[in-house]
């Protein structure tokens, strides 16, 4: 894929930076590189306390999302559970789903069906396909589209449930999104502004159960397994998304000097595993200047 602009032609990520903060110059490099190599790059990170942007790069531009595209889902179901209109341990059978089988945690799981409440456990730390796809049975995807309509998020869209191959008359994407919206989202979770604070706590708290440290993330030193509580007091939540040639993150970290809000994408030809590493080591790059930022 190729990079993203605003009217035809390509163009480098914007260099925009808060005075007195570090520059993200690393991550700029990297992204510019990736650019240059073809890949589409949006990128938006701003203070968590003043909302002040401290680099931006076509946040504006929608793009695929992946898995992070389930965000709003456990939104919508925490609503319905706070409302009543969703039993929390409502059953679902896992045989009523056209089953994903390349991928996902409860395809191997002997428990034929589930509660809501742990489904969506199983959609925010691993992002199991089956879990996500059986809550979004159970919602319903007008309710999806209204409720991100009501976030105020009119480039995001979760399109389709996850599949083992995507035919011509499926959407081609699971989810789309900008950077912008999405860690716009974010800020507002975890200042509990999402729906309420119940409802915001609630989704915050799942996401804060997120295995997948292994891009931005990696850079935190959190334990994948067990970093709901951290000794150092580092604050964190995030959510990745992955596809074919498809990587996002979105998150908060807060540290003892400050706190951000990030969210990246990069979209790339997937065609060797050095194509691949080459799209982490930029996540990377930005978990270790925010990390620098932050602290």
């Amino acid at each position: 894929m190729r990079r993203s602009s605003r009217g035809g032609g390509g163009r480098r990520v914007p260099r925009r930076a808060a005075a007195g903060r570090r520059s993200f110059t690393s991550t700029l490099r990297a992204l510019e590189e990736l650019a240059d190599a073809g890949a589409q790059v949006s990128v938006h990170v701003a203070d968590l306390d003043s909302a002040t942007p401290v680099l931006r790069g076509d946040d504006h531009v929608t793009m695929p999302i992946a898995g992070l595209g389930i965000v709003p889902l456990l939104i919508e179901v925490a609503a319905g559970i706070e409302a009543g209109t969703i039993d929390a341990l409502e059953i679902i059978d896992r045989a009523d789903l056209e089953l994903v089988s390349s991928s996902g945690l409860w395809r191997h799981l002997r428990a034929p069906a589930l509660p809501i409440v742990d489904l969506a456990v199983l959609a925010a730390t691993v992002g199991d396909p089956n879990a996500v796809n059986a809550l979004l049975q159970r919602v319903g995807h007008e309710r999806i589209r209204a409720r991100i309509a009501s976030l105020g998020m009119p480039r995001t869209a979760l399109l389709d449930r996850f599949r083992d191959q995507r035919g011509p008359d499926d959407a081609p994407q699971v989810a789309v999104g900008t950077t912008q919206e999405l860690a716009l989202l974010f800020s507002s979770l975890v200042n509990s502004a999402v729906i309420d604070a119940t409802v915001s706590a609630q989704v915050a708290e799942w996401l804060n159960l997120n295995y997948d440290l292994s891009l931005v993330a990696a850079s935190t030193g959190l334990d994948p397994f067990a970093h709901d509580q951290d000794a150092h007091g580092l604050l964190f939540i995030n959510k990745t998304g992955r596809d074919r040639g498809v990587r996002v993150e979105a998150g908060v970290l807060g540290g003892p000097r400050a706190g951000v809000v990030y969210a990246l994408i990069v979209c790339f030809d997937d065609l060797s595993i050095s194509h691949r590493l080459r799209a982490h080591d930029a996540f990377r790059t930005l978990g270790v200047e925010l990390m620098e930022y932050t602290h």
